[in-house]
C-alpha cells in the first residue's frame, strides 16, 4: 500500500534540497514514486496556497488558516497521496499536518484538540510512515531564508518568537512519536545531511 514519507522543518531548514537527496536516491533504486507539497499538490490546492500566504490589508483569523490549510490538504489526499499509496508508490511530501501542529498549534496558539479533529476528518487514519524534521535554530533558518533574495510570505513575515514555538512544537511531537519522526540537524553541512538522510531511507526503504 505504498510508503508515505513527509518532509518537515522551519524556513531555511533545506527542505527542498532534502527533496532533490531523496528523490534522487529513490529514481537510483527504480523505487516508483511521486513528489508533492503542503499546502499544494494540484491546481485547485494551489490557488489555496496562494490565497494562505499572500499579504492583506487586514487580519487573517488564525481559525480561518486552519481551516484552509485542511481545505488545501483534503484535496491533495484525494488527487495524489492516496492514490499513490494504492497504487504501491512512495509518497514525497514537502511538509504535512504536523506543520500544522507547529505553525498553527504551536506558532498561533490553535488548540490541539480543533487540529486533531480536522485531521481525523480530512484524513481518516491517513499518517506519515515517515517524518523527517530537519531542525535548525530559527535565527539560523530565517537568516538563509532572507538570503534566497525572494520576497516574503505572509507567514515567513512573522517575529523569532513565533519560530522559536514552531520549533519547540516539532521537537516536542519528534520526541513523542519517534517511531514517526527522524531529527536530522540541518545545521551541519549538506554532505553530513545528505548522508544522514540516505542512512535513513537505506534503512526504512532499502528492502523496496
Amino acid at each position: 500500500m505504498g510508503f508515505f514519507l513527509t518532509i518537515e522543518g522551519g524556513e531555511g531548514a533545506g527542505k527542498t534540497t532534502a527533496m532533490g537527496v531523496i528523490t534522487a536516491w529513490l529514481a537510483s533504486r527504480d523505487i516508483a514514486f511521486i513528489q508533492t507539497r503542503e499546502p499544494g499538490g494540484t491546481p485547485m490546492a494551489e490557488a489555496v496556497r496562494e490565497t494562505l500566504l499572500a499579504s492583506y490589508d487586514e487580519t487573517v483569523n488564525s481559525t480561518t488558516e486552519l481551516l484552509l490549510m485542511f481545505a488545501a490538504r483534503s484535496q491533495n489526499l484525494h488527487q495524489n497521496i492516496e492514490l499513490a499509496m494504492a497504487e504501491g508508490k512512495v509518497v514525497v511530501c514537502d511538509r504535512f499536518t504536523d506543520a500544522t501542529y507547529a505553525y498553527q498549534g504551536g506558532g498561533r496558539g490553535v488548540d490541539r484538540g480543533h487540529i486533531a479533529t480536522l485531521e481525523t476528518l480530512v484524513q481518516g487514519e491517513r499518517r506519515p510512515d515517515l517524518t523527517l524534521l530537519l531542525d535548525i535554530d530559527p535565527e539560523a533558518g530565517l537568516t538563509r531564508a532572507w538570503g534566497r533574495g525572494k520576497a516574503l510570505d505572509r507567514i515567513e513575515q512573522e517575529d523569532i518568537a513565533f519560530f522559536n514555538r514552531v520549533r519547540a512544537e516539532y521537537l516536542d511531537r519528534a520526541a513523542r512519536y519517534p517511531r514517526q519522526y527522524v531529527v536530522i540537524d540541518a545545521d551541519r553541512s549538506l554532505a553530513q545531511v545528505k548522508q544522514h538522510i540516505e542512512a535513513v531511507l537505506t534503512q526504512r526503504l532499502g528492502a523496496c
